[in-house]
């Protein structure tokens, strides 16, 4: 089998949850870090590779595969054998896949790199200005989260063990308490994070932990 490369950048909520699925399948992978504030995304030989100019993208048997979600689920099916990331009913996995898409489609796209960076060049927003935004956002899209996790409490976000929805839920969590998002409102995201934070495959996939992570 050909290595298993996994191309991000350590602070990316996208990459974070492919090295959280990846840490849960029990996958073994190289990182290669794709610095998205020296635009190393846009580089020819990037874009070669990945011509959305994006992060994260899994080489994993010759192949290369884009978009977190779409690896992630790949990786379910890929190697079935290892803990399954979405549930075996039919309507739980159409709830796993909706809350998911709720985090990675309805509230991370409205704070990521590119969206941020307009706000500033093009709209001539402040710093305050665009975490005023990104925590407007990430409030907007965790009311109806807390919500659906209130109405069906579990050890983890849709079971009792960890999966997809988790993978996607522990990176915005981060990204809300590195924006300064008061999460007192979130009291079953908050829980749901803590029960997931010790765990192995969540704490080695933590940005600080990451090769390419400044030092502090």
């Amino acid at each position: 089998m050909t290595e298993r490369v996994l191309y991000g950048y350590y602070r990316s909520s996208a990459a974070y949850r492919v090295r959280i699925a990846l840490n849960l399948k029990g996958l073994q992978y190289r990182q290669q870090p794709v610095n998205l504030l020296k635009g190393e995304q846009r580089a020819p030989d990037y874009l070669a590779l990945n011509p959305q100019g994006l992060v994260p993208a899994l080489l994993d048997n010759g192949q290369l595969l884009t978009q977190s979600l779409a690896i992630c689920e790949y990786l379910d099916e890929a190697y079935p054998a290892t803990p399954a990331l979405l549930p075996s009913g039919l309507i739980e996995r159409a709830r796993v896949r909706a809350l998911a898409l709720s985090i990675c489609a309805d509230i991370h796209p409205l704070h990521n790199a590119r969206v941020l960076k307009y706000l500033e060049t093009e709209l001539g927003q402040d710093d305050a200005q665009k975490t005023q935004w990104i925590r407007h956002w990430i409030a907007k899209g965790f009311a109806p989260l807390e919500q659906q996790l209130a109405a069906k409490p579990m050890p983890f976000a849709c079971g009792d063990a960890p999966g997809l929805l988790d993978a996607c839920l522990v990176p915005q969590v981060f990204a809300a308490r590195r924006f300064g998002l008061e999460l007192t409102p979130y009291p079953h995201i908050v829980r749901v994070d803590a029960a997931l934070a010790s765990l192995p495959a969540f704490a080695a996939a933590h940005p600080a932990r990451q090769a390419d992570a400044p030092a502090d």
